[in-house]
C-alpha cells in the first residue's frame, strides 16, 4: 500500500534555473494527490511519469503566484486529454476569481468535466478542517500564518478494521458471526463457556500513517500540536539562521524553525523546501536544520520520500 510524497518545484517566489516553484504529489495506495500548482507544474508531472487524468484532488495553499500560476495549463491540458471526470480544488475562497476568468476567456468550451471549487475556511489557529474523506483516507486544512489566507493540510490513513487472531479462530472454532463481531470490537458471550474478550482475540493490522505540508508561515506555537506525531513533514525553510529578520517580515520560516517545529511535535521525518533564489546550493540549510532535528531531508525535483507501512501482529 504506497504513502510516498514526491518533490516537483522547490523554488520560493522566483524560479530558478534548477528549481521549478512548488508543486508536489501526495500518493496513498494509488491515489493522487496534488499539492500546490506552480508554473509549469504540468511539465513535471509528465517528466516524473504522473499521469494528470488520475489526479482528482488539487490542494492550493494559497493565492500567490508561484503556488498557483500552473494551475491555467495543467486545466487546459485535462481538456485536451479528454478528461471527463470530477476534478476538486480546495483552495481559498478568492480562488472563484481566478477560475471565472479562466472559464470565460480560455478554455470554457473546452473544458468537459467538472470542476468543484471547494472553498478553504477557518481563519483560528491550530483549527484543523476536514476537507477530504474517502474509504481509507481523511485531509483536512488548517490556517497557516502568512500575508494573504494560507492554509496547510494534513492527511491520514484511516484507523483499519480489526483483524481476528487465526490460531484463536482453530482453537476456539468461532462461527461466522462471532468473528463478525470481534472484529466490530464487540466481546463474544458464549454462555456457562465464557466471554471471549475482542482486546483478545483482535489486533490492528498495521499502523495508519500521516503526512502534514505546511508552506508558506511564519512559526506560531499552535502549530505544534496540528501536526505532532505525523510520519512525514514538509515545511518551508526559505532563508537561512543569517536571515532570520527577512523571514520575519514576509511570514516565511527558516530552516531552524521548521527544525524547530519538527523537533517539538515530535515527527519522524521533515522534508524542506521552498528554497530562495539566492541559494545556489541548499546544503547550509540541511545543515542548519540537523543541529536540532536528526531526521532532516531536502526537497528536490523528483526526489520520493516513502512512508514505510508498519504491519502489527499479535
Amino acid at each position: 500500500m504506497d504513502f510516498n510524497f514526491t518533490t516537483l518545484g522547490t523554488a520560493s517566489a522566483l524560479p530558478t534555473k534548477g528549481r521549478y516553484p512548488s508543486a508536489h504529489v501526495l500518493n496513498i495506495r494509488g491515489r493522487l494527490f496534488l499539492i500546490d500548482c506552480g508554473e509549469g507544474t504540468q511539465m513535471l508531472l509528465f517528466k516524473y511519469g504522473f499521469s494528470i487524468l488520475k489526479i482528482d484532488n488539487i490542494f492550493l495553499s494559497h493565492l500567490h503566484g508561484d503556488h498557483c500560476f500552473g494551475i491555467f495549463g495543467l486545466l487546459s491540458s485535462m481538456g485536451m486529454k479528454g478528461r471527463t471526470s470530477k476534478l476538486t480544488i480546495h483552495a481559498p475562497a478568492a480562488f472563484k476569481g481566478i477560475l471565472d476568468m479562466f472559464l470565460h476567456h480560455f478554455e470554457g468550451d473546452a473544458i468537459k468535466y467538472e470542476i468543484v471549487h471547494n472553498v478553504l475556511e477557518g481563519s483560528v489557529r491550530g483549527e484543523l478542517n476536514k476537507i477530504f474523506e474517502s474509504r481509507n483516507i481523511e485531509g483536512y486544512s488548517f490556517p497557516l500564518n502568512h500575508r494573504v489566507p494560507t492554509y496547510g493540510f494534513l492527511f491520514r490513513e484511516k484507523i483499519p478494521p480489526l483483524n481476528v487472531v487465526k490460531s484463536k479462530i482453530e482453537e476456539y472454532h468461532l462461527t461466522l458471526k462471532e468473528i463478525a463481531l470481534l472484529k466490530s470490537g464487540q466481546d463474544v458471550d458464549r454462555g456457562d463457556e465464557g466471554m471471549l474478550r475482542a482486546e483478545e482475540f483482535t489486533y490492528k493490522p498495521f499502523k495508519p500513517r500521516s503526512f502534514a505540508y505546511c508552506s508558506d508561515t511564519a512559526p506560531f506555537k499552535e502549530l505544534v500540536n496540528v501536526v505532532a506525531g505525523v510520519d512525514l513533514l514538509y515545511h518551508e525553510a526559505t532563508f537561512a539562521n543569517d536571515l532570520e529578520a527577512t523571514a520575519k517580515t514576509t511570514f516565511h520560516s527558516t530552516a531552524t524553525d521548521a527544525a524547530l517545529l519538527a523537533k517539538d511535535a515530535g515527527v519522524k521525518g521533515l522534508v524542506i523546501g521552498h528554497y530562495s533564489s539566492r541559494y545556489s546550493s541548499v546544503d547550509h540549510l540541511k545543515e542548519e536544520a540537523q543541529a536540532i532535528f536528526e531526521n532532516v531531508y531536502l526537497a528536490s525535483k523528483g526526489e520520493k520520500f516513502e512512508v514505510p507501512l508498519e504491519r502489527l501482529s499479535k
